[in-house]
């Protein structure tokens, strides 16, 4: 691994567009090798993260893209299983760390948008599962000048535990009864794996929820993102994603649902990062660039040291 080249690549690249104020003007790709980067934040969740990246290994988009791990300082052990999945997963898989100085998630988030070789981005998270049409889906519905607002299944820990990677081969992790049957409820959100696409169009067009950026299944275009600066990198746990949104339509890129057609399962885990003071910093942020009708984040996408990246390329 040539850590210093590959740092050196990522801190120059695509940044030249920044502030060109172009919006809606990009082509969808006729025969490109991968149409989509895949963006997936993790820390310190080992055995979640490997099994997502066996769901992604069975997506009906096989050969269309790439995955770009966005480790927010994960001890050893993720960087020992990755090392020792890459060769067996079926697309090329890049694997970007930087050093543990707290929850710098964002700043995560935007060295995999500067690394990323697609002009067409996908993020969710190191713990939810994709239905196999989940990249085809995002790939299917983008738009010039949209992004793409999609939402997740809980899972109970007894559920997500029994999701081992087998059950995940056979796509069990999208398959109702079986979940049903290994202690998932059947509430209303569990019942989106049972919609017909007519449905899911249906229900995902007179839904009152907000098409807001949600971190854990959100897509857009690489030019948008840095057309607004990335994410802000001030901000902790609670709303950073949905900030991010918030300036992407005062830029004038508005958010189209897709919660009930592009779907991912979300395993359960603890959140001992969560801290009532990050949430009350985020919120004065999003108050102060509401007021302020911010489209640019002085605090987005920039080089950073103490960034290490593993690729399969």
């Amino acid at each position: 691994m040539n850590v210093g080249s590959r740092t050196s690549f990522i801190a120059d690249r695509g940044i030249d567009a920044a502030h060109s104020g172009q919006k809606g003007t990009q082509s969808v790709p006729a025969d490109s090798a991968q149409h989509v980067s895949v963006i997936i934040s993790t820390y310190d969740q080992p055995e979640w993260l490997e099994r997502t990246l066996w769901a992604y290994a069975r997506q009906s988009a096989a050969g269309r893209f790439e995955v770009i791990v966005a480790d927010d300082g994960s001890g050893p052990e993720t960087r020992e299983r990755l090392d020792a999945l890459r060769s067996q997963l079926p697309y090329p898989l890049t694997h970007i760390w930087q050093i543990d100085q707290g929850f710098r998630k964002c700043r995560a988030l935007n060295l995999a948008i500067r690394s990323a070789h697609s002009d067409y981005l996908i993020f969710s998270d190191g713990d939810c599962l994709p239905r196999h049409d989940f990249i085809a889906t995002h790939l299917q519905l983008r738009r010039p000048g949209r992004f793409l607002s999609g939402g997740y299944i809980k899972l109970p820990m007894t559920t997500s535990r029994a999701l081992d990677n087998e059950q995940i081969a056979l796509g069990n992790h999208a398959n109702y009864e079986w979940l049903r049957k290994h202690g998932a409820s059947a509430d209303r959100k569990l019942q989106r794996l049972r919609m017909g696409p007519s449905r899911a169009l249906f229900m995902d067009w007179c839904s009152p929820a907000a098409a807001s950026w949600n971190g854990h299944n959100a897509s857009g275009w690489k030019s948008d993102l840095i057309a607004v600066n990335g994410f802000d990198e001030r901000m902790q746990y609670g709303g950073e994603d949905r900030e991010l949104g918030e300036r992407l339509h005062r830029f004038g890129i508005g958010g189209l649902r897709v919660r009930h057609r592009a779907l991912v399962v979300h395993l359960d885990h603890e959140r001992g990062y969560v801290a009532p003071e990050m949430i009350a910093k985020n919120r004065a942020i999003r108050r102060a660039a509401a007021k302020a009708r911010t489209k640019w984040s002085e605090y987005g996408l920039r080089p950073g040291s103490g960034v290490e990246i593993a690729s399969s390329e």
